[in-house]
């Protein structure tokens, strides 16, 4: 999950690394009450999940209200790489002395973490030659190796508690929120010698979601997204016209490439895994539904660990109610898979012996 940058932040706060004062807008009344609070001039920067925004004119300063009013809708109504913005984050300006990048990452060839940091921010990391790696140990980032990176990095004697206890914070975040990544670009040094973190952007491991309740609010789920969560099933929309339907995200994900591999391409997935019932399984098949571009299902079910008579009896009251009108074609194997096909035998769904039958019939379709 990327959190965008007022979340990353907020996120920071809570662990006493220091951000600028700012006010989340979503429309221009917002923006104008935000501006009294933080006055000019300020920063207007686009909330998106993608990068560049500072090369795509995405980030924007204001001197005035009159900048404001003409800005503000400016970035509103901006796309960068196919992505626009639902909110615009007003930022006091920073009196800033020197930029310098900070992040810690999963990296898992090595399975641990590693810190890069800098002493040139605000541009790719990629492209800066003088950049300081180090692997972190399991148990987190010792102070020691804090200090070094400081030295490595030429900090000031005058600063360099200030940011040993940064990277310290820092550190503590990622093992704490199980993160994929926390950089800081650029982080400020100020004139007054603190480090102020003027971007954030932060990722958390999605398969340990369920473990931090208080991430979950930054979620930004679409309707689908949340009706297929309330009924315990992992539901993701793409850009085709194949539905693909299973058991075990590792076997739908395999579908999804060989449906590629076969010319189609997939429209959905849903991973239902291993609790699923005739009413979850209808549920499933009823957010398919709502999905109007699918012109075919495909079932690839494994049933060692859910009975497979109970998908088919989903399949049946789906067909049976009209919720479902497009054609399924479906593997199923497994517990009780006799019983199922026979079920199925005389309804729209077709049944196939492997896997590469139905995905040739679905693309053919």
């Amino acid at each position: 999950m990327k959190l965008l940058e007022y979340q990353g932040k907020e996120l920071f706060n809570s662990y006493g690394i220091k951000v600028p004062i700012s006010f989340l807008a979503k429309n221009l009344e917002e923006a104008k009450k935000g501006s009294k609070r933080i006055g000019f001039p300020l920063v207007l920067k686009s909330q998106l999940t993608v990068g560049g925004r500072g090369k795509a004119g995405a980030i924007l300063i204001c001197k005035n209200e009159k900048e404001l009013e003409e800005r503000f809708h400016e970035l509103l109504n901006k796309e960068v790489k196919g992505e626009k913005p639902k909110t615009i984050l007003l930022e006091e300006m920073a009196d800033i002395k020197r930029e310098f990048y900070l992040s810690f990452f999963l990296n898992r060839t090595k399975r641990c973490y590693s810190i890069i940091a800098s002493s040139q921010g605000g541009i790719e990391i990629e492209s800066v030659n003088n950049k300081v790696i180090m692997d972190i140990p399991l148990d987190g980032i010792s102070s020691i190796t804090a200090s070094e990176v400081a030295e490595k990095m030429g900090i000031p004697n005058s600063e360099k508690n200030n940011f040993i206890d940064l990277i310290l914070k820092l550190s503590r975040l990622v093992y704490d929120k199980e993160a994929e990544l926390a950089e800081v670009n650029p982080l400020a040094m100020l004139k007054d010698g603190r480090f102020v973190a003027l971007d954030a952007k932060v990722i958390i491991d999605d398969n340990a979601l369920f473990r931090h309740d208080d991430l979950k609010k930054f979620e930004d789920l679409s309707e689908l997204e949340t009706l297929a969560q309330e009924n315990g099933f992992s539901f993701v929309e793409l850009d085709g016209d194949i539905a693909i339907i299973g058991n075990g995200a590792g076997l739908v994900m395999s579908t999804l490439d060989m449906v590629n591999d076969s010319g189609g391409k997939a429209g959905a997935f849903l991973d239902f895994g291993g609790r699923a019932t005739t009413e979850s399984i209808y549920q499933a098949l009823k957010v398919i539904s709502k999905v109007d571009k699918i012109r075919a299902i495909l079932v690839n079910l494994f049933g060692g660990i859910v009975r497979t008579d109970l998908v088919a009896q989903a399949i049946l009251n789906a067909y049976n109610d009209s919720t479902i009108k497009v054609p399924v074609f479906a593997r199923i194997t497994g517990a009780e898979s006799e019983k199922a096909r026979e079920m199925l035998k005389d309804s729209k769904a077709r049944l196939f012996d492997t896997v590469e039958e139905s995905i040739n019939a679905a693309v053919n379709y």
